[in-house]
C-alpha cells in the first residue's frame, strides 16, 4: 500500500514506459529526419557524379586569373571579418567587459571552425571554451551566441525572402513546390524579420527568466545593426561565387542558390557540408553553366571561403589559447 501511495498508477505507468525504452513517435521521427535528408542529398550528388566533367573542372580551376582569385579571397576574408562583428553586437547587448578585439577574434575563429566542422563544434563548443577561458559565465556566453545566430539568420531571411517573393528563384521540379508556394515562403521570411524588429522596438527593457537565466531582446538600433551586417555578409558570400562563375549567371540567382545550399547544409549532418554545396549547385545551375566550369567555381569557392580561413583560424586559436594562459580572467588591463 505504501508503494501504491508513493507511486500513483499514472506515475507507475509512465515509469514503466520509460523503463521499456518507449518514446513518442515524433521524437523518433525527428531523430531520423536529418540522416535521411543527408542521404538524399548525397544520393543527388552521386547521381550526378558520373556526369560531371572532372577534367573540365580542373581545367577551369587552372584558367582562373591570379587577380580574380586574389579578389575573391579578399571578399571571402572580408565576409569572415564582418561575421566577427556579430559577436560585437552581442557584447554590446550583454554588456560584458571582454575587449572588442578579443571578442571579434573569438567570433572569427569559431566561424571558420563552424563552416568546416559543423555548428556544434565551431559555433557553440569552441565559443563556449574560448569565452569561458576569458571569464564569461554560461549565461553571458549563451546570450552572445544567441544574438550571433539571430543576426546571421535575420539577414538570410530578408534576402532569401525577397528573392523568393520576387520570383527570382524558381523551385526545382523535384521539390513539387509551385512558384506561388515559394513566393508565400518568401513573404513569410520577411514577416518574421519584421516581427523581430518590431518586438525589439516594443519589448525592449522587458526581461524573461529562462531556466533560471535572465534574457532580453536587443534595443531597436542594435536589431537594425544585426539586419544590416547580416545582409552585407550574405551579399559578400554571393559576390564571391558570382565572380567565380564569371558573371555568367545573374547575381540574384547565384545568391539564391547559395542560400539554398546553406540551409541544406545546416540540416544535413555532414562536416563542412561536404557534397551539399556541390549537389545543390549541380541541381540548380547545371543548365546555365557548363559542368566543368560550375564545379571549378564551387571547388575554388570551397578553397577560398572554407579552407583558407580555417588555416588562419588554427593560427588564431593558438594565439587566443596562449593569451588566455598568460592573462587569466580578471587580470587588470585585460
Amino acid at each position: 500500500m505504501a508503494h501504491s501511495a508513493a507511486h500513483p498508477p499514472e506515475a507507475a505507468a509512465a515509469h514503466n514506459s520509460a523503463d521499456d525504452g518507449q518514446e513518442p513517435l515524433w521524437k523518433r521521427a525527428c531523430r531520423w529526419c536529418a540522416p535521411v535528408f543527408g542521404l538524399l542529398v548525397l544520393g543527388l550528388l552521386a547521381s550526378h557524379a558520373h556526369k560531371i566533367d572532372w577534367a573540365g573542372a580542373w581545367q577551369a580551376l587552372l584558367r582562373y586569373p591570379i587577380a580574380l582569385l586574389a579578389g575573391v579571397m579578399a571578399v571571402a576574408l572580408a565576409s569572415h571579418a564582418l561575421y566577427g562583428c556579430f559577436d560585437l553586437i552581442g557584447r554590446r547587448h550583454v554588456g560584458h567587459g571582454l575587449p572588442k578585439w578579443r571578442t571579434w577574434a573569438i567570433a572569427v575563429t569559431s566561424y571558420a571552425f563552424n563552416l568546416n566542422l559543423g555548428s556544434l563544434v565551431g559555433g557553440v563548443a569552441m565559443r563556449v571554451r574560448l569565452y569561458a577561458r576569458a571569464g564569461l559565465d554560461a549565461a553571458q556566453v549563451a546570450q552572445v551566441v544567441g544574438v550571433s545566430l539571430v543576426t546571421n539568420w535575420l539577414g538570410f531571411g530578408v534576402l532569401a525572402g525577397a528573392l523568393f517573393a520576387a520570383g527570382v528563384i524558381t523551385p526545382p521540379r523535384q521539390t513539387n513546390l509551385g512558384n506561388e508556394t515559394f513566393r508565400l515562403l518568401g513573404w513569410a521570411l520577411i514577416a518574421l524579420a519584421v516581427a523581430y524588429l518590431a518586438a525589439c522596438t516594443a519589448l525592449h527593457g522587458r526581461r524573461w527568466q529562462v531556466r533560471g537565466k535572465t534574457v532580453s531582446l536587443p534595443r531597436a538600433p542594435l536589431a537594425l545593426a544585426q539586419l544590416l551586417l547580416s545582409m552585407a555578409n550574405w551579399a559578400l558570400m554571393g559576390a564571391a561565387m558570382y565572380w567565380l562563375l564569371g558573371e555568367r549567371v545573374e547575381y540574384g540567382h547565384v545568391l539564391g542558390v547559395l542560400m539554398a545550399a546553406s540551409i541544406v547544409g545546416v540540416v544535413t549532418p555532414i562536416p563542412a557540408g561536404l557534397g551539399v554545396l556541390e549537389a545543390v549547385y549541380l541541381a540548380l545551375l547545371s543548365g546555365s553553366v557548363r559542368q566543368g566550369a560550375l564545379m571549378g567555381a564551387v571547388l575554388a569557392y570551397r578553397a577560398l571561403y572554407y579552407v583558407l580561413p580555417l588555416v588562419l583560424a588554427l593560427l588564431s586559436l593558438g594565439l587566443l589559447e596562449r593569451y588566455a594562459a598568460v592573462h587569466p580572467p580578471g587580470e587588470p588591463g585585460d
